[in-house]
């Protein structure tokens, strides 16, 4: 009997931890159940998100494909704006060019009609001497009276010597020419930088001489500063910006009333600090406003009348004074009193380009990064 009862006892026993374990097998059970609903949830998420992931992809490239084509699109405009600057450069080259060959040309194209009618008076004086050896004395002093041989002795050299100066003043012009334009070259050469101003000064001349506005006058004060290391074509790009800035200031100052005594434009150039020259160039025209000043460099910006500017001339000078020269570009004004520009350029520059074709094409016009205060284009 009693051994009956231990067997009970053990199956009890044994049904109470089977049932236990039951217990945690449902408890299992139902935790992995749960578990399987929450990863399939998951993976319902996971796909979605997945789709939607794959979705933006799609849409990303599609804008990218969208940005890139309008990138391209952006490039051309800006090439052809830049080109459009280079163009209106170059207009204004020619003509001054023009303007200042044609006074000379024109001079001695006058006087080749004079020059010949002399040299025929000459010639028939000679044609007697020969015909008439034997009465020539009587047979000249008539021809020479009726000529006015003493007048043409006394003119001729003269007019020959005026011809000579003509020529002489156009193959100046041309000189200076071939010295602002130094044949496209973008190479770095040590070269002076007062010629490129006056060289810059010689091509504007013509706007400088008071058609619309009394003359301008120009007032130097070069110091003591030797040959830099520069691209030459393209610094002279800059004083041709920054004196065609200075010029319709100080025209647009006549046009607005503001009357001065004399119009002027004031270049300064500083040697200082061992490596480093300054280069000013002031006007006293008609001044730009304290608001205007800190996107004056910035891109296709003009303070100029509208259709007369292109807002290029300056961003362009700006590159090419800080990221080809290593140096700075700043201005100073004030509305009604006039426009002050600095350039800072080292003597000698620690990176030097590399020839291209076109400078122009190695620009990219952006707005500054640092805001300096800076007379516009």
């Amino acid at each position: 009997m009693e051994s009956l009862e231990t067997t009970v006892t053990q199956y009890e026993a044994k049904i109470k931890h089977l049932e236990k374990e039951n217990q945690f097998l449902k408890r299992k059970l139902k935790r992995s159940e749960q578990q399987l609903v929450f990863l399939e949830e998951t993976n319902e998420k996971k796909e979605t998100l997945l789709r939607t992931v794959i979705q933006d992809l799609q849409q990303s490239q599609q804008s990218l494909e969208e940005r890139q084509q309008a990138i391209e699109r952006l490039k051309n405009t800006q090439a052809k704006l830049v080109q459009t600057e280079k163009m209106s450069s170059l207009g204004q080259l020619v003509a001054g060019i023009a303007h200042e060959i044609n006074n000379p040309v024109n001079f001695i194209h006058g006087n080749l009609k004079y020059i010949d009618s002399c040299l025929n008076d000459l010639l028939e004086i000679v044609k007697i001497c020969c015909q008439n050896p034997s009465n020539v004395q009587a047979d000249l002093a008539q021809v020479a009276e009726e000529l006015d041989l003493d007048f043409i002795v006394d003119d001729l050299p003269k007019v020959i010597k005026s011809m000579t100066l003509g020529t002489s003043r156009i193959s100046e012009i041309v000189q200076s020419l071939r010295n602002f334009s130094r044949l496209d070259e973008s190479d770095f050469k040590t070269v002076d930088i007062h010629e490129g101003i006056d060289n810059s000064l010689l091509i504007l001349s013509y706007r400088l001489k008071g058609k619309e506005i009394p003359n301008i006058q120009i007032v130097k004060q070069y110091g003591e500063i030797p040959e830099i290391d520069c691209c030459p074509g393209q610094m002279n790009q800059v004083f041709m910006n920054l004196l065609t800035n200075a010029i319709d200031a100080c025209e647009e100052a006549y046009r607005r009333g503001i009357q001065r005594e004399f119009y002027t434009i004031f270049l300064e150039t500083t040697h200082y600090a061992h490596n480093r020259v300054k280069i000013k160039v002031q006007d006293n025209g008609i001044g730009i406003s304290q608001e205007m000043l800190p996107k004056l460099f910035d891109p296709f910006y003009t303070t100029k009348p509208t259709g007369k500017g292109t807002g290029l001339g300056l961003a362009i000078s700006y590159q090419i004074v800080t990221e080809k020269h290593n140096g700075s570009l700043e201005c100073q004004s004030q509305v009604g009193e006039g426009t002050t520009f600095t350039i800072d350029i080292p003597i000698q520059t620690e990176t030097k380009l590399t020839s291209v074709k076109d400078t122009y094409s190695q620009f990219h016009l952006r707005p500054r990064v640092e805001a300096k205060e800076p007379h516009k284009d």
